[in-house]
Order: structure tokens, then C-alpha cells, then sequence
């Protein structure tokens, strides 16, 4: 009896989840615009103004070319904290095909152009990578505080002011004299916008380099922001911004990332293991140092996460490219979408094309639960009959249902199985067109000119909305509880109203999974009532042979 019982629970409880599932996904994004977005933009605009303050005070009492001094940690087993330093001179301007780099009078990469068309602001202007606060890639501090002192004192000097890296390959030399030290930054930039370092010094002194602060350009709660270590045995650290409670000391690093939505800053040595310092900042949010000892080469990246750029450089630095709990399906999902999109030659219909496959694929466990749900639907009237008859017997009305799903061959968890399985595709396409800087200026048809920004005439918010109401129309509901039925019937209001603001990519996706779902379920009502129909005849026939009997 208890095993029909628990039966009857998991039938209950397969509502509950379908239902929990999709209240959860709209509490989840109403709390994002509602709290998250207006927080942010709060936060934002007070440390805007506390910047603009410290500069504003410290302009009045030194010369705008004198870097504030830097925090140091004298011993020589950890890295320096990070400090916030103010706008200095440019010496260098380097041009590539793809960005435009800019090394200030201390030899840090001072600025990031991204110079590529898709690549524009809410202003239309060319997206710019770094604030002129923060902590900046390339900006070396030693351990010994003498030294490091004269680092934030002494300008560098270069060999030329502007560069010219647009069809090749082309160097740069900074030194500073440090007194007893000398410092030497041998940089050579590519066209593609990577650039390789060598950093030494003229006798041995312990020093830190770092990769800077993440590019500032889209933060949200949508996508994980911070750094990523990517170690020698595989393994990955991730660290979030404003998640640090200690300093951290990590060993066997090839690559270190601090990184945003789209963009991100990396260093990297992938035949040398580095020794990393990850130290926190005001907001206890990561910085990372590279320690060396009198010289040092690596690798260096500044821009958008591209999957083909880095994978060009080295596989490896995909893993920079980070999607949160999904990555281990989102990855080979975004690899196979850029497969699809080397036929199709637009993202928009390469994510058709790929919803088109995944239901393709998907369609036998699809076809399994929303056969179950009708056959539930159908059965409906007759569990309420023995409901009725056995109001109270409990135990007995469990046993007859069980009884009438077992002669029927119905499931009462067959519909919810299904279901599950399919979620963590779900979560990781939609993490995927979250993340994919790809989707950034690329059009689709007519009116959808940036499948990372919003449908600017919410033709496919509203689309979406129509076709998840025409599902829920189609699709068996054995829900009897009224409320749970208002709230399921207003759903799609709740929906369309929310993803009004979504990226046309992710809306479009939406869209196409609930119209392939609507097909199938037309298909598999249609199958299901022929179905029905022969097993109305045959229990008339065994009828009609009983009584002949």
C-alpha cells in the first residue's frame, strides 16, 4: 500500500515541479531587473563619484603625471595588494588590426580600443576595455619597498611612441631605471591583438606582474565575472568578484584571466608552471600577481572572448570562456553552434538550425512525456470516479488507481522524467547565447541587427509569448487545484513581459524551442486520438466477445 501511495505523491509532485520550475525561472529574472540591475547602477555611480572625488583631491596637490604610491607586502612569499592608481600620460600607442593598445608613462597597458566594427557602445563609440582607476595589466611591483617605491616614481622610457602592428609582427622596449636596478619590458604585439613579454631585470630582485583588473564593460548576474586560473594538472580555479575572504597562494598556473561578461585580460606561460598571489581588493574582489625573479616570459591576450581568436593561440585558453554550472555541456554545445554556423553563415539561423537538431534528437524522450501526460488526461475522469467511490479509504483508492495505471500501461512520472532530463540542455544553450561574444553585432533578418542586444520592436518577445500560450492550450493539464492553474495560465504574460529586455539571440532561441514544441505536440495529439480511437474499438470488440459468451 505504501509503495501506491508514494506513487500518488511523485504524481503530485511532478506538478509541483513543472510549476515550481517555471516560477523559479521568473522569480529569477524579475529579481535581476527589479533588484539586481537598480543595485548595480547605484553601486556604480557611487564609486564613480568617489573616484572622481580622490582625483579631484589629489590633483590639487600633485602633478597629473605622478602615479600614487603603491602598497607593497615586504616579505618576499606574497604579492602586494592592490590599489587603485590614476590616469597617467600615454608614451606608447600601438595600433593592431584589431585593437589599439595604449602603455603609460610607467610601462602598464593603460587602455584597449577594441578598433573591430561590432564592437560599439550604447554611445556608438568603439568599446573601451579599462576605467582609469583600476589596477592595470603589465604593472609590475617588487618586493623590496625601495624599489617598488621608485617604480611608481620613475617614468619609463621607450624606443618609440607609436607602432604599427596591423599586418605584422611588431617590437617595443621600455626600461626604467630603478636605481640599483634596471627594468626591461621587451613586447612584441601581432596583428591579432595578442602580444608576447619579457620582462627582466638587471640583477636578481623578486617582482610581481599582473594581468590588471577585468575589463569593465558588462557586468551582470547573468554571467560569472572575476579571475580564472587554469592550472598544469586541468583543474580551474574560479574566483568571483566581491567573493574573496583571504588572499590566496595557487602553484602550477599556465593561465591567468580576469575577465567579464565579453572581455577579458590573460596571461599566460603554458610550458612553465607560474606561481600566482591572488589577493583581494577593497571590494574583495580578485587581483592577480605573476611572481618572477630577475626575468620572466609570457604570453598576453587583452580583448573578447572569441572561441576561434584564442583557440587559434592555443586550445587551451578556451578555457577563459567560462559558463557557469553548465560549462561541461555548454561547451560542446557552443562548439557544435559554430560548427552549424560554418554552413549557415549567420548565428541567428545557426541557432535555429541547432534548436531544429536538438529536438530532433531530444524528440523520443519528448514523445514519451507528452504521450504520458495525455494518457493521464484520459484517465482523469476515471481516478476522480474511484477518488469519489473511495473518499474514504485512502489506501483502497490508491490500490484501485495503481490497479487501472498498471492495466492501461500509464506512468504517473512519466511525464516529469522527461522533463528533467532535459533541463541542463536547456541551461547550457541558454548560457551559451548568454556569453557568446560571437552574437555581438551579428544580425539576423530585417529588424534584428544585434542578436546580443534586445529585439528593438519586441516582434520575437511577443512571438515567444503567443506560442507558449498556443503550447499550453494543446498540451494535457491534469492540474486540478485552481490557483496552480491561474498561475500556470499566466505565465506567458509573465514571460513575454520579462524577456521584452532579454537578447534577441536567447528570445529567438526561446521562441523557435516553444514553435517546434507546439509542432510536436500537435503531432503527438494527433497520433494519441488515432491511437485512442483503435483502443475505443478493441474494448468494444472484447466487450461485444464477453457477451457472446
Amino acid at each position: 500500500m505504501s509503495l501506491n501511495k508514494n506513487t500518488l505523491n511523485k504524481q503530485d509532485t511532478q506538478k509541483r515541479i513543472i510549476l515550481a520550475t517555471l516560477i523559479s525561472f521568473v522569480f529569477f529574472i524579475a529579481y535581476d531587473i527589479f533588484y539586481i540591475k537598480p543595485q548595480q547602477e547605484l553601486q556604480a555611480a557611487e564609486q564613480k563619484a568617489k573616484q572622481e572625488k580622490i582625483v579631484k583631491q589629489k590633483s590639487t596637490v600633485s602633478s597629473v603625471n605622478e602615479a600614487p604610491k603603491s602598497s607593497v607586502v615586504t616579505t618576499s612569499s606574497k604579492a602586494p595588494d592592490s590599489k587603485n592608481v590614476e590616469k597617467s600620460s600615454i608614451v606608447t600607442t600601438i595600433t593592431t588590426a584589431k585593437n589599439i593598445i595604449k602603455i603609460d608613462n610607467l610601462g602598464r597597458i593603460a587602455q584597449v580600443v577594441l578598433t573591430d566594427k561590432q564592437y560599439i557602445d550604447k554611445d556608438n563609440a568603439q568599446i573601451k576595455l579599462f576605467t582609469s582607476t583600476q589596477l592595470r595589466p603589465l604593472e609590475v611591483r617588487f618586493s623590496n619597498s625601495t624599489i617598488n617605491e621608485l617604480a611608481f616614481k620613475n617614468n619609463i622610457k621607450t624606443n618609440i611612441d607609436k607602432l604599427d602592428a596591423t599586418t605584422k609582427a611588431a617590437k617595443l622596449i621600455l626600461t626604467q631605471n630603478l636605481g640599483d636596478v634596471v627594468l626591461t619590458k621587451n613586447l612584441t604585439f601581432y596583428p591579432d591583438g595578442h602580444y608576447d613579454v619579457e620582462i627582466k631585470t638587471s640583477k636578481a630582485v623578486e617582482f610581481f606582474v599582473t594581468p590588471g583588473f577585468r575589463p569593465n564593460v558588462l557586468v551582470d548576474m547573468y554571467a560569472v565575472h572575476g579571475a580564472i586560473l587554469f592550472k598544469s594538472d586541468n583543474t580551474i580555479e574560479t574566483i568571483k568578484d566581491d567573493d574573496m575572504d583571504n588572499s590566496r597562494e595557487l602553484s602550477g598556473v599556465q593561465i591567468a584571466s580576469a575577465f567579464d561578461r565579453y572581455y577579458a585580460t590573460v596571461l599566460y606561460n603554458l610550458d612553465k608552471n607560474l606561481n600566482v598571489s591572488v589577493m583581494k581588493d577593497a571590494t574583495n574582489s580578485p587581483n592577480i600577481f605573476i611572481h618572477a625573479k630577475s626575468d620572466i616570459k609570457l604570453g598576453g591576450y587583452i580583448g573578447p572572448k572569441e572561441y576561434k581568436t584564442l583557440h587559434a593561440l592555443d586550445p587551451r585558453l578556451t578555457h577563459v570562456i567560462d559558463y557557469g554550472w553548465f560549462t561541461f555541456i555548454a561547451k560542446p554545445m557552443f562548439t557544435f553552434l559554430q560548427f552549424v554556423h560554418g554552413f549557415t553563415g549567420n548565428w541567428g539561423w545557426a541557432i535555429v538550425v541547432l534548436i531544429i537538431i536538438i529536438k530532433l534528437v531530444l524528440f523520443p524522450l519528448s514523445y514519451k512525456g507528452m504521450t504520458s501526460m495525455n494518457r493521464l488526461k484520459e484517465l482523469a475522469p476515471r481516478i476522480k470516479q474511484i477518488q469519489e467511490k473511495y473518499k474514504d479509504d485512502k489506501q483502497k483508492a490508491s490500490m484501485h488507481m495503481m490497479e487501472l495505471y498498471k492495466k492501461e500501461g500509464a506512468n504517473p512520472m512519466g511525464g516529469c522524467l522527461p522533463m528533467i532530463l532535459q533541463i541542463p540542455v536547456f541551461f547550457a544553450i541558454y548560457r551559451v547565447l548568454l556569453n557568446a561574444i560571437e552574437l555581438k553585432g551579428a544580425p539576423w533578418i530585417l529588424w534584428i541587427h544585434d542578436l546580443a542586444a534586445m529585439d528593438p520592436y519586441y516582434v520575437l518577445p511577443i512571438l515567444m509569448g503567443a506560442t507558449m500560450f498556443i503550447q499550453q492550450k494543446i498540451t494535457p493539464n491534469t492540474m486540478t487545484d485552481p490557483t496552480q492553474q491561474k498561475m500556470f495560465q499566466f505565465l506567458p504574460v509573465v514571460f513575454t513581459f520579462f524577456f521584452l529586455w532579454f537578447p534577441a539571440g536567447l528570445t529567438l532561441y526561446w521562441f523557435m524551442n516553444n514553435l517546434l514544441t507546439v509542432a510536436q505536440q500537435f503531432y503527438i495529439n494527433k497520433v494519441f486520438e488515432k491511437q485512442k480511437g483503435l483502443r475505443h474499438e478493441k474494448h468494444i470488440k472484447e466487450k461485444h466477445l464477453q457477451k457472446k459468451k
